[in-house]
Parts: structure tokens; sequence; C-alpha cells
């Protein structure tokens, strides 16, 4: 079980907040407005330093505050070491992150939690931008593969240098080659680990979809941002004069996108709105799964609003598979005798009202 115990302050309308949820189920209940999403907020804080619902970062902290802090304890690698994680943000942005006494950075935070988000938001993953997707993507190589936020932190450095460069609008052969041999290393290297977790996924995503939906034909492509049947350095040098006449590089793994179709057509335009949903979900969970199957340690689920979007028989398989995984769920609601019928009885399943911030458990 990650989290052990939570404490929340100054996180909008939540101004001092603990509780210790179940190692499994947690279902937050209460009326629109009462907090259950700033609880929710609050768990995605912990593990990734901001706010789902915004990017300005004054917005989730509480009003007339300075700072939000979220504190725990978590058992990270599911070995029953139990130590404490705090996170705290200021107004200026500032952050600070320590696990056990010690400081950490970002990307050692995010191995810690690892947070699966399933919102309205989520319909981004269909209907977004391919940057949405890519980090989809993105979040299963950083955890399938220790290598990756290397990688990653190596090519973004190579862009950037290369972009700055086609600003200027005019590049040194010799200085553009030097760069272009980066580039293309790191290209390579950070697309065939993208499309092995792709490959990876598949399997998974395939049975969770099957089991949630039925017989719905869903296809998955990687598409790595360029053509690969041709060199990529022959490409970067056909599209030189169009990337500096805009000054950024036109095609890479910066570019890359995960294809999503249903019989051929992109599934934001041929599927219904609750169809949408239970795909999303199903490659939410399979990324939870095949974390598990990787690693041996649980994903931890927030889930806002499950019911709106579902009906009841699909709601229902929704529950059911999360019974039968490892992961903690947090999952609000308005009321909680929408999901109370799914569970079984024997599983550790936790209520909590909240109203105007605070949390009471209630059964």
């Amino acid at each position: 079980m990650p989290i052990r115990s939570l404490s929340v302050e100054k996180i909008r309308n939540i101004s001092a907040l603990s509780f210790e949820p179940s190692e499994r189920i947690n279902i937050i209940y209460g009326a629109n407005g009462s907090g259950k999403t700033s609880l929710l907020e609050s768990l995605h804080f912990l593990g990734l330093t901001r706010s789902f619902r915004t990017n300005q970062f004054r917005y989730l902290i509480s009003a007339s505050e300075t700072q939000s802090l979220v504190f725990s304890t978590i058992d990270a690698m599911g070995n029953g070491q139990i130590k404490p994680l705090g996170v705290s943000r200021d107004m200026s942005g500032e952050v600070n992150i320590r696990y056990a006494g010690n400081s950490i950075d970002l990307s050692e935070l995010a191995g810690l939690i690892p947070l699966q988000l399933i919102n309205t938001d989520t319909f981004e993953l269909l209907e977004g931008s391919p940057a949405t997707r890519r980090q989809f993507v993105d979040w299963g190589a950083f955890h399938s593969e220790t290598a990756f936020i290397q990688l990653w932190r190596a090519f973004k450095r190579v862009l950037q240098q290369r972009n700055s460069l086609l600003k200027c609008g005019k590049i040194d052969p010799v200085l553009r080659q030097i760069w272009d041999q980066e580039f293309i290393l790191y290209a390579e290297q950070l697309t065939s680990m993208r499309q092995r977790y792709i490959d990876l996924l598949m399997p998974d995503f395939e049975e969770i979809l099957l089991r949630l939906v039925g017989d719905l034909a869903i296809t998955l492509k990687f598409s790595p941002g360029w053509d690969k049947k041709r060199p990529l350095d022959e490409l970067l040098s056909e599209n030189l004069l169009r990337d500096l006449k805009q000054g950024f590089t036109s095609i890479g793994p910066q570019r890359a996108d995960l294809k999503v179709k249903s019989e051929g057509v992109s599934a934001a335009e041929r599927l219904s709105r609750g169809q949408k949903k239970l795909v999303v979900s199903a490659l939410k969970l399979a990324q939870g799964a095949l974390f598990h199957r990787l690693s041996n340690r649980p994903c931890v689920y927030l889930i806002d609003d499950l019911p709106s979007e579902l009906d009841e028989r699909h709601s229902r398989l929704f529950c059911e598979f999360l019974e039968q995984t490892n992961n903690q769920c947090f999952i609000t609601c308005v009321e909680p005798d929408a999901l109370s019928r799914f569970w079984k009885t024997d599983t550790a399943v936790a209520y909590f009202n909240i109203e105007a911030g605070q949390l009471v458990q209630t059964h």
C-alpha cells in the first residue's frame, strides 16, 4: 500500500485535514463544492507537485494563504518500510520535496508514487493534442525503463539547442552536423523505448477493453514523429529551410503521437461519449496492470466522479476490475450508494464524507 496516512494544509477549501486511507478502495463522497476533487488534487500534488485542474498554482493555494503543504507516510516499494514524504509549494512557485529526511527531485518523487488520474480531462487522450498522448506513453516508459528519464532529458537539451540555432535564421553547417548527430542518436533511442512500451501495453489493454466494452475493435499505433521508412538525417536536411523559417525542428520524437482508432477511423470521431470513457479508462487501467507486472508495485488511482459518465452495468464492471487489482484507489462521487453495492464484502473499502473541506469516515 503506497499511502498509509495523509495530511493536507491550505489547498483550496481544505484548511487542514488528516486521515488514514484504506489500502485498497477509498470512496470520497459529498455535495458539489464540498472538497472532493480538492482532496484528489492534494494527492496529485503529493505525487507531482502540481494540480490537475489548473496550471496556475496560486489558484490551488487556499485564499489569503501563501503556501500549501501535503504530508504523508508511504510504503513506496511495498516492502513494509514506511517513510515520511512531504511536499510544499509557495506562491512564488518554489517547491520543497522531502522524503525520509532528504530532499529529492521531481523524477524521484514520481517514482515513489505512480499516479493514475481518471477524470473528465482523461478524454483528452482521444480528443486532445498529441502532447497529451506523448505524456501517456512517456509515463509508461519512465516507469518501465530506468534509463528513460536521462535519455529524455538529453534529447530535450539537444532539441532546445537546435531550436535556438534555428531561431537565429542560419546555422553553420559543421555545427548543425554536430547537433543533428546527437539529435538522431537520442531520437532513435527514445523512440525505441516508447515503441517497446506500447508493445508491452497492448495485451493488457486488449484484455481490459474486452472486459469493459466487449467486442469493440480498437487499435493502437505509435507514430514516432517522422517517416521511419527514411533515414532521419535525410529528413532533417530536407526540412532545414522550412525549420529555419519557422524557428523550430518540425520532425522528431517531440512530434510523436499514439494513434487510437476504431475500424480505421479516429476513435475520437467514431465513438460515443460512454465508449470513449471506457476506452480511456482501459488505457489507464492497462498502464496500472503493466506497471504492477513489471515492478510488483501497485499504482495510486485518482478517479473523479466515476458514476457520471458510465451506466450502472459499466460502473460495476469497472469496479470489479479495480477490486481484482492491488491498486490503491481514491474515488469521488456525490452519493455513496452509487458505488457501495459493487464491492465484495471482504474488500477493504472505506467511506469518507467531506463537507466544507472537513473529512469524516462514515463506515
